[in-house]
């Protein structure tokens, strides 16, 4: 991916955002330092593009990343497995934080 298309996907993100893209925004979030000058250029040429969020390289590897293996479905299966008692916990405590707030309330 090229500085300039780098610049132009953090433009298009913020725009998304609902905030303008400005040098100093952009300039923070760039992963090399960048010359002011060329930063300046591609955002005055820049046009907003609402889906241009990511290069086409990275849509590569996140495809690539993504394929159904049995090697990710084994990873997702452990990964749920993992996940439902932590999940039945916080139901648990959610349950005991609400009747504790109804007991307070029920004091006042």
């Amino acid at each position: 991916m090229t500085i300039s298309d780098e610049i132009s996907i953090i433009a298009n993100k913020l725009a998304n955002e609902g905030k303008t893209p400005t040098v100093a925004l952009i300039k923070s979030q760039l992963s090399q330092t960048t010359p002011l000058p060329q930063i300046i250029a591609v955002l005055k040429h820049w046009q907003h593009e609402p889906t241009f969020i990511q290069s086409k390289q990275q849509d590569k590897a996140l495809a690539a990343s993504t394929k159904q293996t049995p090697e990710n479905e084994t990873i997702k299966l452990l990964i749920n497995q993992a996940i439902l008692p932590l999940q039945d916990e916080i139901e648990q405590l959610k349950q005991q934080l609400n009747q504790l707030l109804q007991r307070q309330q029920s004091t006042k």
